[in-house]
């Protein structure tokens, strides 16, 4: 059937695999808890979670300005002994260690605690940050201070690949984290047509991801529902799984995934969630759901990591992480959280205002129609 054994667990959804974190050790449950999303006056959620059994919490110093890391750090305290916590900072490639020293210690207060599991070097899509000496400097004396227990980077737009495989090839990282869906993957579209045009640019991240697996290289997936528009799948679910775990079980039936964190919003979503716990296969019933998705989202579902659109636009506006804000806004339904993503690109579709030309027109081999949706989402993001 692909589930796991269990013993007894109470009644009601839980975790019911862990799986070991490549080199670091760490069991941390196959499905775990994204804090992107995470509010002020949100810890009951965060607590339901760890009831169900859930042990490994990501969060980033910069979800809704710290507040992620404050409700996580008070919703854990007196239980850090139970829990693996995972943070992140965007660390540049001309930023001083000092600074991050810095913002490490701020997300501790906030989080309460002395250390950290895994702290990433986050949304990294430029091999110069992963080059910066002052990053390997930094990592090293925050772990020989017993800050941070594990080096990790986190990626999920342009240039992924090549930023994979020089921090896989050099080293640099224990723990990875990625964006990784059925959507992103061909050999999931062959299954049913030869015939698409939208079919993922992502060949190389299966081999990347076997990569990480034969260096030791801990793997969590984020970005597991290829856009989240969950809605668009209720009509369709008809008692077996729903869509969430279905897509869930796809990515768990990778041998080159540990773990996968998903943002958590509420209890009920945590218990549908952990539906999918346990399994390493897909299910029978899945594959018509994914299917489904991919034919209605395909084309409008921005691959923030398959680079087609990287050169298209001679004024710098980095298109798919863009999208990316966009997708937080309109499928998430979080305009704070996308707000929040947008303001940290550094370059804007603000170019976009006054382009006549459009010469971002037909980048997309995917049939996203980028020309209509950049201008748009920097009036919504950028207010």
């Amino acid at each position: 059937m692909g589930r796991s054994r269990a013993s007894a667990q109470p009644a009601g959804p839980r975790v019911r695999r862990y799986a070991t974190l490549g080199r670091t050790g760490l069991r941390v449950s196959d499905i775990s808890f994204g804090g992107s999303r995470l509010g002020a006056g949100e810890g009951d959620v965060v607590r339901h979670a760890l009831d169900r059994g859930i042990n490994y919490f990501d969060t980033a110093d910069s979800y809704h300005g710290g507040e992620s890391e404050t409700v996580i750090g008070n919703a854990l305290r007196g239980k850090r002994d139970r829990v693996h916590i995972a943070s992140k900072v965007m660390a540049g490639a001309g930023d001083r260690r000092d600074a991050m020293m810095r913002t490490l210690e701020q997300s501790l207060r906030r989080l309460r605690t002395d250390y950290v599991d895994v702290y990433f070097n986050h949304a990294v899509n430029d091999v110069e940050r992963l080059k910066n000496p002052e990053w390997h400097e930094f990592t090293a004396r925050a772990k020989r201070e017993g800050k941070i227990r594990f080096v990790g980077m986190s990626g999920h737009a342009g240039r992924l690949i090549a930023c994979l495989d020089h921090a896989l090839d050099t080293d640099a990282v224990d723990v990875v984290l990625v964006g990784y869906n059925f959507g992103q993957d061909p050999a999931f579209y062959q299954q049913f047509t030869r015939t698409f045009d939208f079919i993922a640019r992502q060949p190389d991240l299966p081999r990347v991801l076997q990569k990480a697996r034969a260096k030791g290289v801990g793997v969590v997936a984020m970005k597991t529902l290829m856009g989240a528009r969950l809605n668009d799948m209720r009509p369709f679910e008809r008692g077996g799984a729903t869509f969430a775990q279905a897509a869930f079980r796809w990515v768990l039936s990778s041998k080159n995934v540990d773990t996968l964190v998903i943002s958590m919003t509420s209890r009920e979503s945590i218990d549908e969630y952990l539906g999918a716990s346990g399994w390493q296969s897909a299910a029978g019933e899945d594959l018509p759901l994914l299917r489904r998705y991919a034919r209605m989202n395909g084309t409008s579902y921005c691959r923030h990591a398959c680079q087609d659109c990287l050169a298209a636009c001679p004024y710098g506006v980095p298109i798919a992480d863009v999208l990316r804000a966009r997708m937080y806004a309109v499928d998430y339904g979080d305009l704070r959280l996308a707000r929040s993503e947008y303001a940290m690109l550094g370059a804007s579709a603000s170019p976009c205002l006054s382009c006549a030309a459009q010469p971002c027109r037909n980048a997309c081999a995917h049939g996203l129609p980028v020309e209509r949706l950049l201008a748009p989402t920097h009036r919504l993001l950028a207010s």
